[in-house]
């Protein structure tokens, strides 16, 4: 809640509206839209104006496209809880810097008549928030983002390690929240996020906008070599080497260099730099959404 003052700035009050069509009252919406949003087979009662014939010639039976206005955004923020997040060296968690970048990004789409959504990673069961659109919406948001943060640590206190549960599962859950034509932001460091993840990411980026927001620590990037001592949540310590960073030591740049490839776009979030740095990167971001 209190980095709305961050996300204000750098939009001008002319820009910002109520809702999704011009003016500051919320009003019905006239007509079907212009963009298109899904074909299906006609049923009684469906406007006979609509049918596509294309569909209808090429099957046989009558289908009708549907469509939705250009103007309404749905955006669904997925932030990844998972245990790999809980870490940090600089300034905050992995994890709280997702949920900061998300909520910059959350309340800039809400005051531009977007309506905002949420999917939560984590080791128990996912949090997810339909898109909806105004204040409201993004208090639930915040609000769900900081419940299910707190979760997250209460489950990792004093538990014993687990395993790194997949984050595809809670991917393919936030794409059930999109209409065709929405968008899709990922908070996360991508450690182990499964198998399947990298397919299932460039199958949905064909129907989906997708943007990541690859999350950062210091420690990641540059450490001086050398055994370090830990401390798990169960109360093991010992001391380790750490290997390259990333997957087969791949910097965040090449691995942003090969998301952008496949079509989908991101932006590095270093952990260490705080809110006010990332502000303008959420606006960069808001301005391809």
């Amino acid at each position: 809640m209190g980095l709305r003052h961050l996300a204000r700035r750098g939009s001008a009050p002319a820009t910002r509206t109520l809702a999704g069509l011009p003016g500051g009252i919320v009003t019905r919406r006239r007509g079907r839209g212009s963009e298109p949003e899904d074909v299906r087979l006609w049923s009684e009662g469906d406007d006979r104006r609509f049918i596509d014939r294309n569909a209808t010639a090429r099957t046989g039976q009558l289908h009708v496209r549907t469509h939705h206005d250009e103007r309404d955004r749905a955006v669904v923020l997925l932030a990844d809880f998972r245990p790999s997040m809980l870490f940090g060296t600089r300034r905050a968690l992995r994890s709280v810097a997702a949920a900061e970048a998300l909520a910059l990004l959350g309340w800039r789409i809400a005051a531009d008549g977007g309506r905002v959504g949420l999917a939560v990673a984590a080791s128990g069961a996912p949090t997810v928030l339909r898109p909806a659109g105004g204040e409201r919406a993004m208090i639930a948001v915040t609000g769900a983002l900081a419940q299910a943060h707190a979760d997250a640590l209460g489950a990792e206190s004093g538990s014993p390690a687990r395993a790194e549960p997949p984050l595809e599962a809670t991917l393919g859950l936030a794409r059930s929240l999109l209409p065709a034509g929405g968008h899709l932001v990922i908070a996360s460091a991508l450690d182990d996020p499964g198998p399947g993840f990298d397919e299932l990411l460039t199958l949905l980026a064909e129907r989906i906008a997708i943007r990541l927001i690859l999350v950062s620590d210091a420690f990641e990037r540059a450490r001086p070599p050398g055994f370090y001592p830990f401390a798990l949540a169960d109360g093991r310590r010992g001391t380790a080497l750490p290997t390259a960073a990333g997957p087969a030591g791949e910097s965040a740049e090449a691995r942003l260099a090969d998301y952008a490839r496949r079509g989908i776009a991101g932006v590095r979030l270093d952990v260490e730099t705080g809110p006010e740095a990332y502000a303008p990167l959420m606006e960069r971001l808001d301005a391809v959404l």
